[in-house]
C-alpha cells in the first residue's frame, strides 16, 4: 500500500508540470493555434472513453498491476512525443496515447487498492490516495511554473521530459510490488465472464451510484476550469491572478482538511455524507453568485469567489474517502476492476460535458448558469439521498462489519438486505 501511494503521488507530481501548461504550449508555444489546442483536450476525453471500456475487462482477468505497468508505458511515451512533437498530427497521436494511459491508471490503481485494502482500513487509504494527488498536483504545478518560459520550447520539452520519466520511476516502483491474490475473471465459471456488463447494470445499486457520479463530477470537476472560470472573469471580473488564488484555494482546502474530515465521515452513512456534499456545494454556487450578480466591491467579490473554490474543496475530501470505497463495495467478488473502471468511463463522461455545457453558459447567460448548477447541487442531494435506500446497511455503514451485534449474527437478515 505505501508503493501505491508513493506512486500516485509520483505521477500526479509529474502531471502537475504540465496539465496547466497544455493549451498555451500545443497553441502558442508550438505556434499550432486555439483550434489544435482544443482538439489536443478533445481527444484525451475520447482516448479515455474508448479504452476504458476494456480496461476493466483487462484488470478483471490479468489484475491490476500488469494492466497499470502498460498503461504507464503508454502515457511516458505519449508524454515524451508531445514534448518533441512540431506539427498537429504528432501533438494528436501524442495526446491519445497519453490520454489513454492516464485513464487507465485510475481504476487500475484504485482497483489495487481495494486488493491491498480491507473494509476498515479502505477509507483511508482512498483519502490519503486523494491527498497525495492533489499534493503532487499542487507542487508539480509550482515548480513547473518556474521552469516554463514561453518564448523557449526546450522549457516545455524539459517539463514532458520529467512527466514521462515519472511515468517510468512509477513502473519501477510498481515492479517491485506482490499483490495479494485476488479472484479474476479467469477463475470465474465461463457465463460470468462473458456477462460481466450486464452484471454491473443489473446491478441497481450501482447504477443508481454510477448517474449520481456523474452529476458530481458534471457539476463540480467539469466547471472548474471551462463555466465556473468563464462566469468568475466574464460576470465577476476575476483576474487571472485571482483566478489562479482560487485554484490554490481549492488544493489547500483538500491538503489541509482531508484528514479531518475524514474522521468526521468514517463513521458516518454514506449516502449522507454525499448529500451533505450536494448542500456544500449548493452554497458553494450561491457563494459565486454573489461574486457575479451582487453589487458589493471587487474584493467582496474576489473573496465570495475564492471561497466558491474552497467550499468545493472541502466537499471533494468529504467524498474521496466515500464514493470510491462504496463503488468496491458494491463490485460482486473479483469483479472490482470492472466496477472501477465504468465508474471511470461515467466520470469522463461527465467532464467531456460539463465544459462543452458550462463553458458557454458561464460566459454569457450569468444568472441561468448559478441557477442550473445550484440545482444540480441540490439534485445530488436528492439523489444520495434516494440511493441509501438501496444500500444495504454494511454498504451504507461499512463500520457494521465489525460491530459486535453484526459479529455475532445477532442482526436479522432482513436488516442488511433493507
Amino acid at each position: 500500500m505505501r508503493r501505491i501511494h508513493v506512486g500516485n503521488a509520483l505521477s500526479a507530481f509529474g502531471l502537475g508540470f504540465t496539465v496547466p501548461y497544455l493549451y498555451v504550449y500545443v497553441a502558442q508555444v508550438r505556434g499550432l493555434g486555439s483550434m489544435t489546442a482544443g482538439l489536443v483536450l478533445a481527444v484525451f476525453a475520447v482516448a479515455a472513453l474508448i479504452v476504458l471500456p476494456f480496461a476493466g475487462r483487462a484488470i478483471v482477468r490479468r489484475g491490476p498491476l500488469p494492466v497499470l505497468l502498460a498503461a504507464l508505458v503508454s502515457a511516458a511515451l505519449g508524454s515524451l512525443s508531445l514534448g518533441l512533437a512540431g506539427n498537429a498530427t504528432a501533438v494528436l497521436l501524442a495526446a491519445a496515447a497519453l490520454g489513454a494511459g492516464q485513464a487507465v491508471m485510475q481504476p487500475a490503481l484504485a482497483t489495487m487498492i481495494v486488493d491491498c485494502s480491507t473494509a476498515d482500513t479502505r477509507s483511508r487509504a482512498f483519502a490519503t490516495q486523494f491527498f497525495l494527488q492533489n499534493l503532487g498536483l499542487g507542487v508539480g504545478g509550482l515548480i513547473g511554473g518556474h521552469l516554463v518560459d514561453t518564448t523557449r520550447v526546450s522549457s516545455f520539452t524539459l517539463l514532458f521530459a520529467i512527466e514521462a520519466a515519472m511515468f517510468l520511476v512509477l513502473v519501477a516502483v510498481m515492479a517491485t510490488v506482490r499483490m495479494p491474490h485476488s479472484p479474476r475473471m479467469e477463475d470465474a465459471p465461463a457465463p460470468s465472464a462473458r456477462g460481466g456488463w450486464k452484471q454491473l447494470l443489473g446491478n441497481r445499486a450501482m447504477v443508481q451510484l454510477s448517474v449520481l457520479g456523474f452529476v458530481l463530477f458534471f457539476a463540480c470537476y467539469g466547471q472548474f476550469e471551462s463555466g465556473l472560470s468563464a462566469f468568475g472573469v466574464e460576470a465577476a471580473g476575476i483576474s487571472t491572478s485571482a483566478l489562479g488564488t482560487a485554484l490554490a484555494a481549492n488544493t489547500l482546502m483538500i491538503v489541509v482538511a482531508q484528514f479531518a474530515v475524514l474522521k468526521f465521515v468514517e463513521r458516518r452513512r454514506r449516502s449522507r455524507v454525499i448529500a451533505a456534499v450536494g448542500l456544500i456545494w449548493a452554497v458553494a454556487w450561491v457563494a459565486a453568485g454573489y461574486a457575479g450578480l451582487g453589487h458589493g466591491s471587487q474584493k467582496m467579490a474576489t473573496a465570495a469567489f475564492v471561497s466558491t473554490y474552497a467550499l468545493f474543496g472541502l466537499g471533494e475530501a468529504m467524498l474521496s474517502p466515500t464514493v470510491a470505497p462504496l463503488v468496491a463495495d458494491l463490485a460482486p467478488e473479483g469483479m472490482a476492476g470492472q466496477y472501477n473502471s465504468a465508474f471511470a468511463l461515467v466520470k469522463q463522461l461527465a467532464l467531456a460535458v460539463g465544459p462543452a455545457v458550462g463553458g458557454p453558459m458561464g460566459a454569457s447567460l450569468h444568472a441561468p448558469y448559478i441557477v442550473t448548477f445550484l440545482l444540480f447541487s441540490l439534485g445530488i442531494t436528492a439523489l444520495a439521498l434516494r440511493l441509501g435506500r438501496r444500500l444495504t446497511e454494511v454498504q451504507d455503514q461499512p463500520w457494521l462489519r465489525t460491530s459486535r451485534v453484526v459479529a455475532r449474527g445477532e442482526a436479522p437478515a432482513e436488516s442488511l438486505a433493507a
